[in-house]
């Protein structure tokens, strides 16, 4: 643990401790009698002796860090440990977070001050759980006073967390506090008589990234109104910076887009923002992020374990995601194994006998997914047998047929398809010209060609599908990223499109959607209806496709439907040439999906009136 820096004289220590490492900066001692193979003589015995028979609030650590003072006698001591993994994880934080920082310091009185601050602020750190939480409330109180008298800002400014950190002046780092509120960014130092106060609004922030050199191990850089500003030495970088990324997102938003603010309380109202639920949201929105779930979809525990992956032989080690719909699972040990389970498809939960904490998920299709060493497996089971009960209510099925062959006159179903390898069923007349350019020996080589690459790809997805499953609840591994990487074959576009977009799910959770969004929308006129007409002969005009009615009548319904759902977006330019490309691979009611998926989830802001 880290120690409240007191003064330690080196001269008389050394009878007593023993210097395992040493530093210019900092001394790691081991006391005597203690990891010594007879105890260390006779020096380690009355030692070891004195330790044991004081009482327990007496007792002393047998190890410690010290902060050294070039050419002094008297130590600071700043760390101790019960043991040796402790305190080596202390002193490799120093060597990786403090070393290189005070080489830039000219005077050893700046170095000895700026340690005893960063100490300080640690501690604090770890008073506080690593966090300000605001089920503390004394310590949350004590912060906001602080921040009130420091600032001087609107009373209905908001605190929602605070950090110890150091804030870089030129290239000395000042000791101090960041607080974070609703609407600013703030840091307040005061050191040896020298005060630094600083306040950015989050609207004026124009970048925000973390970063890294030789000076700086890791430090978040923001950058406002030209200036740059660098923070660090944070005890958790990873959750600061998220937490300061939604807020500076929040306020951007609230500039841009006010119709969401208003539609959720919580954001409108800056005096709900609390720590906990922006980091309840920044994991959620992660959550469906990863797995390309609906946005709707809130994170509601999560359980290490491990899942069998059966064509490996193997349990890979990771964490099972739950939300109200889905059950997901994505490895940590690096084999990038991935698996998403909808409540809809799950037809028992089961548990195993032994003693391994296992959890058996079956699905339609007769596969089984058996997790092993959850904790609290007994209530886990209980709680999603809970949940299958509500979601095994009818659902939307989902064919996962390719659309190339359609005959139904249905104009909701797909238009025709005409793919590169059978256009020449197109047409009942054959221009004679056009016939001796295709059979030319060097086009039918680069024809040959292609089809060859294509069915090696295709055979290449039926191997992977004949080891992974198909489907939704289908494996994801590296090998499905390098597949998908190499390019989809075209037979099978629409279907992994479908799938690896996370359309299939919002399809699934919305039958008869669209049919209704189309119906609504018949017959609207307005400014985007009549840039849709304007455009939709130049969508891919000389593909048979979009040549005749039932191609052009389908990219209408597509476009007009997606407008009238989300009047924000509308209709933009090149939305047309997509949804064309979309149409030629799925069906119609998968083409509006992935429409969705690409310009709400995939590629949020791209489509939009200010075409930034």
């Amino acid at each position: 643990m880290w120690l409240k820096p007191e003064e330690v004289l080196l001269k008389n220590a050394l009878k007593l401790w023993l210097i395992e490492r040493s530093n210019e900066f900092f001394v790691l001692q081991r006391r005597r009698g203690y990891g010594e193979e007879g105890g260390g003589g006779l020096t380690g015995l009355l030692v070891g002796t004195l330790d044991s028979v004081l009482d327990s609030t007496a007792k002393v650590a047998p190890f410690r860090i010290l902060h050294q003072t070039p050419d002094s006698q008297v130590y600071l001591s700043i760390a101790c440990g019960a043991n040796r993994e402790e305190i080596t994880k202390h002193w490799d934080w120093l060597e990786q977070n403090i070393m290189k920082t005070l080489s830039v310091f000219d005077s050893n009185e700046d170095i000895t001050n700026f340690v005893q601050g960063k100490i300080r602020g640690l501690i604090a750190e770890e008073g506080k759980q690593a966090f300000a939480k605001e089920d503390d409330p004394e310590k949350f109180r004590e912060a906001l006073l602080k921040f009130e008298k420091c600032f001087g800002l609107p009373e209905q400014e908001k605190l929602v967390t605070y950090y110890s950190c150091s804030y870089w002046k030129g290239r000395v780092p000042c000791q101090g506090w960041l607080y974070l509120s609703t609407n600013f960014l703030s840091f307040y130092s005061f050191l040896l008589g020298s005060e630094i106060k600083l306040i950015i609004s989050w609207d004026a922030v124009s970048k925000l990234e973390k970063t890294s050199n030789v000076i700086l191990t890791e430090s978040i850089h923001v950058c406002s109104q030209g200036e740059n500003h660098y923070f660090s030495m944070f005890l958790h970088i990873n959750e600061t910076y998220l937490l300061m990324e939604q807020l500076a997102n929040y306020a951007i938003k609230r500039l841009f887009d006010k119709e969401t603010f208003a539609n959720d309380p919580i954001l409108d109202d800056p005096l709900q923002i609390t720590k906990r639920g922006l980091e309840n949201r920044a994991h959620s929105e992660q959550f469906s992020a990863f797995f390309r779930l609906p946005k709707e979809e809130a994170l509601k525990e999560v359980h290490e374990c491990c899942l069998w992956v059966p064509f490996c032989h193997f349990n890979t080690h990771g964490k099972m995601c739950i939300s109200e719909n889905y059950i997901c699972f994505a490895s940590q040990d690096g084999s990038l194994c991935s698996v998403i389970l909808p409540l809809r498809e799950v037809l028992a939960i089961d548990t195993t006998n032994d003693s391994t904490k296992s959890v058996i998920i079956s699905i339609k299709g007769k596969t089984a997914f058996h997790f092993s060493e959850v904790k609290d497996f007994e209530q886990l089971v209980a709680k999603l047998r809970l949940k299958c009960g509500a979601a095994s209510a009818p659902y939307h099925d989902i064919s996962t047929e390719i659309p190339v062959s359609s005959d139904s006159t249905d104009p909701s179903d797909n238009i025709e398809v005409w793919s590169l390898t059978c256009q020449r069923e197109s047409s009942k007349t054959v221009n004679t010209e056009a016939l001796m350019t295709v059979f030319h020996p060097q086009n039918l080589e680069n024809l040959n060609s292609k089809m060859l690459k294509e069915k090696m790809k295709e055979q290449s997805w039926n191997i992977l599908f004949t080891e992974c499953g198909r489907g939704v609840s289908m494996f994801r591994t590296k090998k499905t990223r390098d597949l998908v990487v190499r390019g989809i074959p075209e037979i099978l576009r629409g279907e992994l499109w479908m799938l690896f977009s996370g359309a299939v799910n919002d399809m699934a959770v919305n039958p008869g959607y669209y049919a209704e969004v189309v119906e609504q929308s018949l017959g609207t006129c307005n400014l985007a209806t009549e840039e849709i007409e304007r455009d939709l002969r130049r969508s891919l005009p000389e593909h048979p496709a979009f040549q005749n009615d039932t191609g052009i009548s389908a990219l209408r319904r597509v476009l007009t439907a997606y407008a009238y759902r989300n009047p924000k977006i509308g209709y933009c330019q090149a939305m047309n040439i997509l949804t064309s490309v979309l149409l030629l691979y799925a069906k119609e009611e998968e083409a509006f999906w992935l429409l969705v998926a690409v310009c709400e989830r995939m590629l949020p802001d791209y489509f939009n009136h200010r075409i930034i």
